[in-house]
């Protein structure tokens, strides 16, 4: 049994302390409260570098914003629970209208939290909590950029690397279930993994946007930038494989009209082509394109089918077609992900 592996503190973890180390230091050097900028300092570290510094530009008047409301009602109401009601509730509607969402929330932190420590002075305090912002924004963002800066491509490797693998289930039961099931909606309740494997793609492509913000500002090597691209069309043929499977899933398998030969024809190709595909293993060029060119031949003759079957509309391509159609996409999206997997080959 492998043994799962723990990690009680990630990096972006680490970095927060940090910064907020970092930010209270500098705060206690300059004898001027450190509460606000340690708040900003805590939520803006991001992802990415790139997010620090977009979501920095929009908290920053936010907390401007926040602040200006907190000094005028105080001014006008003192300290009493109008005066929070109202700075709360009009900084959260003034950076929505201005599309502010990012700063939402360290704006009515800031708006709220500045009420109990102003008593006089209301400009100056006003001042103080926009250079405590900035404070925290810039040592955030310095410490996302040079203290542990995101590399994500591990994670997305083996991201794809676990998409490869429910993606080979997933073909396999699919194929399985629709040649041997009769009934279409025990197939489509049968099948779970298919949304496991939509929301991997999914948290793939996520990473794959913040390595790709992250590279401006920690540049790849030509080999690792190489890799990445390679690593982009494996996944792009992962999501098409995934795409061609699911409509596979919501074709109306009752109605096929196989005999046992056609059947197990195409459960020796989808057998194939799992295993291949499970273990990343080379497939042997002579027999994938034997069982290419047999599921081709089928293809062409389905496609001359008549249309004289019970409960198939005119309009539509016999679910013979589509199948078919669908496994040969598969087969030549298997054969393009291998061309970018490079030399090397993983072991299960």
């Amino acid at each position: 049994m492998k043994r799962k592996k723990f990690h009680f503190i990630g990096s972006r973890v680490v970095k927060t302390g940090v910064a907020v180390f970092l930010t209270a230091w500098i705060c206690s050097i300059l004898e001027i409260p450190a509460v606000f900028a340690v708040i900003t300092a805590i939520v803006t570290i991001e992802p990415t570098v790139a997010d620090s510094i977009r979501k920095g530009m929009i908290r920053f008047p936010a907390s401007a914003i926040g602040s200006a409301y907190s000094v005028l009602f105080i001014f006008l109401f003192g300290n009493s629970p109008l005066t929070y009601a109202l700075a709360a509730t009009l900084t959260i509607v003034t950076c929505f209208r201005l599309k502010l969402h990012a700063g939402l929330l360290v704006a009515t932190l800031t708006a709220v939290a500045m009420i109990e420590v102003i008593h006089s002075n209301y400009f100056i305090s006003f001042l103080i909590r926009l250079g405590t912002t900035t404070i925290g924004l810039l040592v955030s963002t310095g410490v996302n950029m040079f203290v542990l800066p995101p590399n994500y491509t591990e994670h997305i490797t083996q991201n794809i690397e676990s998409v490869r693998r429910q993606t080979a289930r997933l073909i396999e039961q699919v194929f399985q279930r629709v040649i041997e099931v009769n009934n279409h909606d025990d197939v489509l309740t049968s099948i779970n993994p298919a949304d496991q494997v939509y929301k991997k793609i999914q948290q793939t492509e996520t990473l794959i946007r913040f390595q790709k913000e992250e590279s401006n500002y920690h540049p790849l090597g030509e080999n690792e930038k190489k890799r990445f691209k390679e690593i982009e069309k494996q996944l792009i043929c992962l999501r098409l494989i995934h795409y061609h499977t699911d409509n596979v899933l919501n074709t109306p398998s009752q109605f096929t009209m196989w005999g046992t030969k056609e059947k197990k024809t195409i459960l020796l190709a989808v057998n194939e082509l799992v295993q291949g595909l499970a273990s990343k293993s080379k497939i042997e060029s002579e027999k994938h394109q034997a069982y290419l060119k047999q599921l081709s031949d089928m293809f062409w003759e389905e496609t001359g089918i008549s249309r004289t079957k019970p409960n198939v509309e005119a309009t539509t391509f016999p679910p013979e077609v589509i199948i078919i159609y669908e496994l040969i996409s598969i087969y030549q999206l298997v054969d393009k992900y291998f061309e970018h997997c490079g030399p090397e080959r993983v072991t299960n």
